[in-house]
């Protein structure tokens, strides 16, 4: 069993199919096609506000594209200091920023918090021609470390950063991880509790290569589109990007991969910690952390079971990404097994 990331499993068969059905006659080229006509109106039922669909292939466009919108060149952007834009997406944010500086900042299960967020912004605002004043707030969720933001804590984040006149970001490579742990409507945790703009993931939860970027500001759509194409991530055959999508929408099927996934953890959790392992982090979404002593760690990966350390929790400490497919059997019979 593959528990490196969630990005080793297969393409679920709903979109897969969507993907063939694609090749069975041609389509208008640049989003021009039905489908990608579609997208607004669904996703805007989906959250219940009208929104902009931008469809990318990849998370770190939605990311990078979708946060160039919310800052100018010389502006800031305020993460926590584990942020995948921060850790793991180059210096994309400067890049499609045309300069834009990330501004990071500390927190619990790699969250900001509201009252740091606070004094953090009040510190850093107005500090004159020689410093960046930050522009724009992004959050993840689920979080880097596996955790989850509330509803209230979304809310109180977008009360700090609206109160301090700064745009808000969500990161939403798994969102939909998040929805499924909170058991809340999408609308609870993004534009009614004041994100601008959401990268919406499906790559990780079943899609082929896909993810979206949701404006809840619609003016944002004319920047959006030419730092898309700017960026060359606009397909000509983008029909292939919005079937994609609307499978993944049809059904609550992006929901019920995820439920999938976060039960798959929470077995993972309960059968590493009948052989001794102790949780790092306590798992929400369909991300897990666990403490091992060595010769454990060395056990699993004889068993074949893949997994990779992860200093960034702390020594001993290893990540576990559970997916769509991860067989329930079989994480519950693991103990047994060894």
């Amino acid at each position: 069993m593959n528990f490196s990331s969630d990005n080793v499993s297969p393409v679920c068969p709903e979109i897969l199919a969507a993907i063939v059905a694609q090749s069975s006659s041609s389509a208008l080229p640049y989003g021009q096609d039905e489908d990608s006509a579609r997208l607004d109106a669904a996703f805007s039922t989906l959250f219940e506000t009208d929104c902009v669909v931008i469809p990318v292939a990849t998370g770190t466009a939605a990311n990078l594209i979708g946060l160039s919108g919310l800052v100018s060149p010389y502006g800031g952007v305020v993460c926590h200091h584990e942020a995948h834009i921060n850790q793991t997406e180059s210096t994309g944010v400067a890049f499609f920023g045309g300069g834009a500086k990330l501004l990071t900042m500390d927190g619990p299960s790699a969250k900001i918090e509201a009252p740091a967020l606070d004094a953090f912004l009040t510190a850093q605002s107005n500090r004159g021609i020689h410093a960046v004043d930050p522009e724009c707030v992004a959050i993840t969720q689920a979080t880097e470390f596996g955790a989850v933001y509330s509803v209230a804590e979304i809310q109180d984040i977008g009360r700090v950063a609206k109160e301090h006149g700064m745009r808000l970001f969500m990161d939403g490579a798994r969102f939909a991880n998040a929805v499924a742990a909170l058991g809340c409507h999408p609308a609870d945790i993004t534009w009614k509790a004041g994100v601008d703009v959401l990268s919406f993931g499906a790559t990780k939860n079943g899609a082929l290569a896909v993810d979206a970027i949701i404006l809840f500001d619609k003016t944002l759509r004319k920047k959006a589109e030419k730092a898309r194409k700017r960026g060359g991530h606009l397909f000509s055959k983008h029909r292939y990007l919005a079937a994609q999508l609307l499978a993944y929408l049809e059904g609550d099927l992006w929901l019920k991969n995820a439920k999938h996934a976060n039960m798959a953890a929470k077995l993972l959790a309960q059968s590493l910690g009948c052989l001794g392992a102790r949780v790092a982090h306590q798992p929400q979404g369909n991300e897990l952390f666990m403490w091992m002593e060595d010769d454990l760690a060395a056990a699993l990966q004889a068993a074949g079971i893949i997994f990779r350390p992860w200093p960034a929790v702390g020594k001993g400490a290893y990540r576990f990404v559970t997916a769509w497919n991860s067989p329930l059997e079989d994480i519950t019979a693991l103990a047994n097994g060894l």
